[in-house]
């Protein structure tokens, strides 16, 4: 697909980290697929992708947890 934010570039297969900041909880996930624009850099994460790092992003927080940092695992945010 053609980048949204540069408007030159085209994406391609990749990975991203994502970094979650959300009331005073920070997540990092490494290694999440996206797709990355050849020209800036900018990442895009489909649906399934962003409501499963919300999901643990909320069972994070549900635990008490202040920081964490993981690496990402398809359906990881499933129980």
């Amino acid at each position: 697909m053609k980048c949204v934010i540069c408007k030159h570039g085209n994406t391609k297969e990749g990975t991203t980290t994502i970094t979650f900041d959300r009331d005073g909880i920070i997540l990092v996930v490494k290694d999440v697929p996206a797709q990355v624009c050849t020209n800036c850099g900018e990442d895009y994460v489909d649906e399934h992708v962003a409501h499963e790092i919300l999901t643990i992003a909320d069972r994070m927080a549900k635990s008490g947890a202040q920081t964490d940092v993981q690496r990402y695992a398809p359906c990881s945010a499933m129980p």
